[in-house]
This record gives structure tokens, C-alpha cells and sequence, in this order.
């Protein structure tokens, strides 16, 4: 009886441990829109009470949004009509249009609340003008446009669109927003003059202010489970080792490197979704150790691995590359004088290499090009024989030492050899 009330309880602990960890995931994966923007405040209410304005007063208004990647454009614009939409004078007033570079106004048939495209961008937009022409403040219902990548738009022939969308947000006409998300400082120096004599010049510049601490709010937010999980006891024990965790100094340590060197939060839900994904039946708890491996997963130098799968031959080259650039004070080397280096080293120091042939060595050469551990000095199309072509090293000292160490049983002479390189 005793062993068979043991296996019921290892069972539904099993259960709640799957559980809880298929939850972290989920919400790790599919972020959902938070209830406030952290570190935007001042933004967040610039940017609704234009909308507001819009929405609410038939004022038309243009706006750009500018930030880095992953700063959370995307995030805030989403709050603020989430907001905005709950409003009621705009709930059912207000027609959103979010249009893509590379998906706007196509050949398909649309469909917009009162509108129909079917024809080429051409005739959509005209269409679409007119219909927005036709309108007045009292009786036309406000449009929002949001231009996600909004400097590519400006690369289009005549930029028609943003001439024709701005001109519209000028006039007395239906009360149209234009919102432009870029993540160019120097956008508006891509604008033709008669577009950006149309634009508002209206910028929201997003800077994350986020500090440490909010961020790792943030993190102890992430991790908890939900006061509504179906086992309380589980999820108390759950959340109060969560705490303990953020407080420990390893675990900070790692999670100020990634704050410091990005503070999207994608980075960070990308660290916590490989720690929690390491949490299993036999520690149903998240560790130090979990966030120490997923740091060391999310932190690999992409070229270090590249490095660990290359031949003994290739290895050999970008030593002679790295003594080349010492004999000549980082000058570009050619192929040439690669395979020199290289013979040299044969010739006078390896007993354990054996001759390779010239066009075993050259393919050996063209394959780290292929990798883009070497470029050309010259990208475009050179006149030079191949053998001459001026390239360059594009890996660091640590890269190369770290790739000998790991590759099994490199030759002595070899590792030696590359001491006196990169030494």
C-alpha cells in the first residue's frame, strides 16, 4: 500500500512539474502586452493623447516612433491602443491600418470596414485617397495608419504612399494618423522635401530607462507562477525559489552582463526559456546551475564553433595568416603567401603534418572564405587572379587558442606553432 501511495504522489508531482514548466514556456513564447510599458511613462502618455486627439476629436496627426531593436516600439504602440480602443467614443469610431513594406496595398483583395481592394497598388491607393478625400471631421470615421519599417517605405519610387498619406493627415478631410515605426535616427534625412514638408517632424524617441532593479522585477515576474495555479502548495515552494535565486550573486552576475549588453527583453526571455527548459521531475525547482548552462548556450561565439569543426589543414592556415599579420603589421595577405607560411612550417618545425598538395591547400583556403573566417579586401568583382586576392583574418586571439584546445588530439607542433602566433 505504502509503495503504491509513494507512486501516486511521485505521479502527480510529475503532473504539477510539467505543468508548471509548459506554462513558463508558453508565456516566455507568446508574450502578451503588459499592463504598463516599464521605463516609457513619458512616452506612453505623449503618444495616447495624440491618438486621443484623433480618435476622440477628429485631429489629424503624424507621428514617428524611433528606437533600437527590440526597445519595444511594437510593445508600446500596443498598449497605447489597447487604451485607446477602450475608450468609448473610440471603440467603434476608429479604423486601424497597419501596413508593411513588403505587404502593403497588394494585389489581393482586402477588406477594411467599409473598403474593398482588388486591383494593383495603383488603383488601390486611389481609391483609397479618394474614399479619404470624400470624408469631413463630422461625419467620417478617424483612420490610423501604423507603417511598421517605416524607412523602407521612404525607398520607394517617389515615396507616393508616405506623400500621399501625409498630405491627407494635413488637410481638413477625414481625420487620418499616420504612425511610423523605424529604428533610424536619421530617417527623416530620407525623405524627399515635399514629404517631409507634410510631416508633423513629431518624434517619440524610446531609450530604454530601465534600471537593474526594475529589470530584475521583470525576471522574478517572469518565473512566478499565477496566484490561480491548480496546486498552491507546489507554487508557493515555486515562487519563494525564484526569489531566493534573483538574490543569489552568480545569478545576478549573469543577468547584469545581459542587461548590460541588451536590454530587450527578447534576450532576456530567450535566457529564461533555456534555463526553465532544463527543470525536470528530479529538480522541480529552477537552480543556479539551469541559469549558468542557459548563459553559457545564449553566449557562445558563433565563429568559435564554426572553428571547432574546421580540419587540421584549415587550422593550419589561419596560423600562417595570424603570423602574417604580425610579420607585416596586419597587412592583407593573399593565398600565395599563405601557402608559403605554411610550407615553412613544414618544412622546418612539423613532424606530424604531411605534405598537402597546392590544390588540396587552396580548397582548404576557399572553404574558410566560405565560412567568412577570411574576406576579401576588395568585395567587388576583381580582375585578379585568385591566388593574389588581398584578403583578411576575421577572427580574434581567443577564438583560435580556445578552438585548439577543444579539438582532439591536435598535433604538439602544431598547438606550439600557434603559441608563437598568438602568444
Amino acid at each position: 500500500v505504502q509503495d503504491r501511495c509513494g507512486c501516486v504522489l511521485m505521479m502527480l508531482c510529475d503532473g504539477v512539474c510539467v505543468q508548471a514548466q509548459k506554462l513558463l514556456r508558453e508565456r516566455l513564447c507568446h508574450q502578451k502586452l503588459p499592463d504598463q510599458p516599464v521605463g516609457l511613462d513619458s512616452q506612453y502618455k505623449h503618444l495616447l493623447e495624440l491618438l486621443r486627439r484623433t480618435a476622440v476629436h477628429g485631429e489629424s496627426n503624424s507621428v514617428l516612433i524611433v528606437g533600437p531593436r527590440g526597445s519595444g516600439k511594437t510593445m508600446l504602440l500596443g498598449c497605447v491602443l489597447r487604451e485607446l480602443m477602450s475608450l468609448k467614443e473610440a471603440q467603434k469610431n476608429v479604423l486601424l491600418v497597419e501596413l508593411n513594406e513588403k505587404l502593403q496595398l497588394c494585389n489581393e483583395t482586402k477588406s477594411l470596414g467599409f473598403l474593398v481592394f482588388q486591383g494593383s497598388f495603383a488603383e488601390n491607393l486611389a481609391f483609397l485617397l479618394e474614399a479619404l478625400k470624400k470624408g469631413d471631421k463630422s461625419s467620417s470615421r478617424p483612420v490610423l495608419f501604423v507603417l511598421d519599417e517605416f524607412d523602407l517605405f521612404a525607398h520607394h519610387k517617389n515615396q507616393t504612399l508616405l506623400y500621399n498619406l501625409l498630405d491627407v493627415s494635413q488637410s481638413a478631410q477625414t481625420p487620418v494618423a499616420v504612425l511610423g515605426l523605424t529604428c533610424r535616427l536619421d530617417v527623416l534625412e530620407l525623405l524627399e522635401k515635399r514629404v517631409k514638408s507634410r510631416f508633423s517632424h513629431r518624434q517619440i524617441h524610446l531609450f530604454s530607462s530601465l534600471s537593474f532593479a526594475q529589470y530584475l522585477d521583470v525576471v522574478r515576474a517572469q518565473l512566478s507562477l499565477p496566484p490561480d495555479f491548480p496546486d498552491p502548495k507546489f507554487s508557493d515552494e515555486w515562487n519563494h525559489s525564484v526569489t531566493k535565486l534573483c538574490e543569489d550573486k552568480t545569478v545576478e552576475e549573469i543577468l547584469r552582463r545581459n542587461f548590460n549588453g541588451s536590454k530587450d527583453f527578447r534576450s532576456l526571455h530567450s535566457l529564461l526559456f533555456l534555463a526553465v527548459s532544463r527543470v525536470s521531475v528530479s529538480h522541480s525547482t529552477l537552480r543556479e546551475a539551469d541559469l549558468i548552462e542557459a548563459w553559457r548556450l545564449i553566449s557562445v561565439d558563433s565563429k568559435a564553433n564554426v572553428l571547432h569543426g574546421l580540419s587540421i589543414l584549415e587550422l593550419c592556415l589561419i596560423i600562417a595568416m595570424k603570423h602574417l599579420n604580425d610579420t607585416y603589421d596586419g597587412e592583407p595577405f593573399n593565398f600565395q603567401m599563405v601557402h608559403n607560411e605554411f610550407k615553412k612550417f613544414i618544412q622546418r618545425k612539423s613532424h606530424s603534418i604531411h605534405k598537402f598538395e597546392k590544390p588540396v591547400v587552396m580548397k582548404a583556403f576557399e572553404h574558410l572564405l566560405q565560412l567568412e573566417l577570411v574576406r576579401p579586401v576588395d568585395s567587388g568583382v576583381c580582375k585578379v587572379q585568385r591566388e593574389y586576392q588581398l584578403m583578411r583574418l576575421m577572427l580574434e586571439h581567443g577564438q583560435v587558442m580556445e578552438a585548439l584546445q577543444k579539438y582532439p588530439q591536435c598535433p604538439t607542433d602544431v598547438k606550439q606553432w600557434a603559441l608563437s602566433a598568438f602568444g
